[in-house]
Order: structure tokens, then sequence, then C-alpha cells
């Protein structure tokens, strides 16, 4: 017992530098998800049908944010282990292949919403027979979406930026840009939603241009921050000389950075896919399950941003050659991220009945928002272990076991079977969204077996003279 304590639990030590690296993106992740229920719920205030339209977008939008997400983790996992073995050129290069593939990633998806986004809208739009206005829904979302396309390059590229400073250990940076970003989005938010301080009152088109507006700020922000700071981030320094990417590096990424991009990207399409096989109950499950998203994305905060520091502290200890001590520090960390989702999860049941009644939806709406989110907080200690061994795997350079654990479970197993309950039972909703949010857990026996394993830690880079 004594031994299996050690494994599993660190001292106090071990604690401070975990949360040295996982507060900042904690603080960052909090401030930012709590603003954007604020800003749903200013959204809300308008109708259930602008708040539905919204979020059937955003659920393109949140395909978009993975795309990019996997194309920065690609490169990330060698910029992690890079600048662990003190290594400057190869961080500069794996910045490079991140804007590269950022830029040309968004002019595609700007490409397919603009020619597809009437049918992906209609797509989640069903009658039943609690439904509201199907074509005010469709003209809301399709308004939000013409704005929302003109910030999706700022965005992608103050990923890079982000991406690539807290995996050099600046962590503090993205944070505050991130935290200016989601003030100012509130701010015009009530500005522009409402017609304040004699302002049009634009309603969601209104937010989509405060989000816009923040997304400037904040590549703003981290542009002028990192290169005015060339002696505190080296790899800044001669950055667009080139943006020549070195042909080796380039097939190590492709061989184990791709398929990041791939798996993240098939990750969105699968939520997205179940979300609109739960939007075949009718548009009341719509609003509800746009309620319930947006607050248990603040309430995964926790265990999301310890996710990211297991990528970022044990990527460096495996680049600094200490297989042993990132398997240890791997360990502790799943630990923690797993007893973090159970408070989390604790605090979420409490909050639930309270949180819907800040929405000017009918009380349909909000019970069953209520629900969803007692139901999501029995299935987080499982999301939690899941995240965790994800970034694990993925720290190693185990790109097959990460996307077997992550995409692979969900496109083999959980959205066929979430499919088939969709569509061939006539199961209502309060019985379909359990039943297929519990199937998360499937994912968790995958992550246990491997992580047993232990062989996920290896080394990717090598020592070089620059």
């Amino acid at each position: 017992m004594p031994k299996l304590k050690e494994h599993l639990i660190g001292d106090r030590k071990f604690y401070r530098h975990v949360l040295a690296v996982a507060l900042p993106i904690i603080v960052q992740m909090c401030i930012t998800n709590f603003v954007s229920l604020l800003d749903n719920v200013m959204v809300g205030r308008l109708s259930t049908e602008a708040m539905s339209g919204v979020s059937i977008v955003n659920q393109f939008i949140f395909v978009f944010n993975l795309l990019i997400f996997g194309a920065i983790s690609a490169a990330g996992i060698f910029t992690a282990q890079y600048h662990g073995s003190g290594d400057v050129e190869g961080v500069r290069q794996t910045f490079r292949f991140k804007l590269i593939i950022n830029v040309a990633a968004t002019l595609l998806a700007m490409l397919v919403f603009t020619v597809l986004k009437e049918p992906l809208i209609n797509s989640f739009l069903h009658e039943s027979e609690s439904t509201g206005d199907l074509a005010a829904t469709f003209e809301f979302g399709c308004g939000y979406l013409r704005v929302m396309l003109i910030g999706l390059i700022p965005y992608a590229v103050s990923q890079v930026y982000a991406s690539t400073l807290r995996e050099t250990g600046e962590t503090l940076v993205p944070m505050c840009a991130s935290l200016i970003a989601v003030f100012t989005n509130l701010v015009f938010n009530y500005i522009l939603i409402f017609g304040k301080l004699g302002a049009p009152a634009l309603g969601v088109e209104g937010a989509a241009i405060a989000t816009v507006i923040s997304r400037f700020i904040e590549l703003a922000i981290l542009l002028v921050w990192t290169h005015t700071h060339g002696g505190r981030v080296k790899f800044i320094k001669g950055i667009y000389r080139s943006l020549r990417v070195p042909a080796q590096l380039l097939r190590s990424i492709c061989i184990k950075g791709l398929p990041l991009v791939a798996n993240e990207l098939l990750f969105a399409l699968a939520l997205t896919f179940r979300n609109q096989f739960y939007s075949t109950r009718g548009l009341d499950v719509v609003a509800s399950l746009n309620i319930a998203t947006t607050v248990i994305n603040l309430f995964n905060v926790v265990y999301l941003a310890l996710g990211s520091a297991i990528a970022i502290i044990v990527g460096n200890l495996l680049g600094a050659g200490k297989t042993d001590e990132a398997r240890l520090t791997a360990s502790r960390m799943i630990t923690f991220s797993i007893f973090a989702a159970f408070v989390m999860g604790f605090a979420l049941i409490c909050t639930s009945p309270a949180i819907p009644l800040m929405y000017n939806v009918g009380e349909p709406v909000r019970e069953l928002a209520s629900y969803m989110l007692v139901c999501a907080a029995f299935i987080m200690p499982f999301q939690a272990f899941n995240n965790a061994c994800y970034y694990t795997f993925r720290a190693g350079g185990r790109i097959l076991a990460t996307v077997m654990l992550d995409s692979g479970m969900l496109w083999c197993v959980i959205i066929p079977l979430s499919f088939i309950f969709a569509n061939f039972t006539s199961l209502g909703i309060l019985i379909l969204f359990p039943l297929c949010q519990a199937l998360d857990a499937l994912k968790s026996i995958f992550g246990a077996f491997y992580l047993k394993r232990g062989s996920w830690a290896r080394r990717l880079v090598i020592d070089r003279q620059e």
C-alpha cells in the first residue's frame, strides 16, 4: 500500500510544480468559459430561437477549433521535447510548421462553411411537439456564421503563438492575452447585442462581431509581447527569415503528429454527430443541450487543464531523457485529474437546478438542461481519466494508442450505438442522453489497459548542436 500510494500520490513539491504549470491554464480556461456562459446567457435573453441558431453554428466552429488544436498538437509533441532538450532551432521549426498548417486549414474551413452553411444548419432543425420557429432559428444561424468567418484566421494564428509559448514554459502571457480578449468579448457583447451606449441592437450578429474583435485583440497582444521579448523567448529570433521546415522533421511530424490532426477532426465530428442525434428529439433539446454544454465546459476546465499540463511536464521529462520520472509523474497527475473531476462533478450537481434559471426559456427547457447537467456530472471522472490518458500517450508519441483511445473508440463503438439508439428506437431524450453519454466510459477500459503496459513513455528527439 505505501508503494501504491507513492506511485499515485505525490509530495508537496510535486503538486507545487504541477499547479505552477496548470493554474495559469485553469484560470485562463475558467474565465474564458465563464465569460462564454455569460455570453450564452445574453443571447439566451433574446429568444430560444436565437440561442439555438447560435448553438448550432458553434457546433461547426467547435469542429474547426479542434482541427486547429490537432494541428498545433501535431508539432507540439516535438516542441515540448525540443524545449526539454534545449534545442531552440527545433522549437523554431515546429512553430513554422504550426503556422503553415493552421493557415491552410483555416482557408479550407472558410470555404466549407461558406458553401455548405445551409445544409449544415438545416441538419439540426427537426419538427417536434414542442418545436419553436425553425425558419427563425435558421436565419439567426446564418447571420451569426457570416460574421464569425472573419475571426477564424486571427484565432488560428494566435493559437500558434499561445501553444508554443506554453510548451516552452511561458504560460502566463497566453493566459493574460486570453483574459483580456474574453473580457473584451463580454463588454462588446453587452453593447452590441442589446444596443447599449448608443450602439445599434444587433442581436446574434452583435455577439459574433464582439467575438471577432476579441480575437484580433488577443492576437495583437501575443504578437507584440512575443516579438518584443526575444531575449526571453529565444525561438522568436529570426522566426520569419524562412518558412522552411526540414524534410526530416516534416516526415516525423507527419508520421507522429498528423494522425492527431485527423483524430481531433474525427473527435469533433463525432461529438457534433452525437448532438445532431439528440436534436432529432426537437428544438427544445437543442436549446437545453446548448445550456448544458456551456455550463459543463466551465466545470470541465480543471481536468482539461491538467491534461494540458501532463503534455507539457511529461513531454519535457521525456525530452530530457528522464523516462522513469515521466512514468511516475504521469501516474500521479492522472490520479489528481480524477480526484479533481469528482470534486467538480459534485459541484455541478449542487448547482444544476439554479443555473438554467438565468435563461429566458420555457420551463421544459430549464428542467431538461438541469437533468443533462446531473447526467454529465456522473460521467465526468471517466472523461477526466480518458483525457489524462490521451495527453499521456501523446506526450510519448504513441499516436496509434492516442487515436484508438479518442476517435477510434468514438467511431467504432460509441457513434454507431448512439446512431442506433437515436434513429431506430423511440427512446425519449431522458433515456437517450444519459445512455449515449455513458458510452464514454468504454474508452476508459482501453486507456487503463494501455497505461498499465507503460510502453507509451519514450523519447522522440535527439540531441544536436545548433
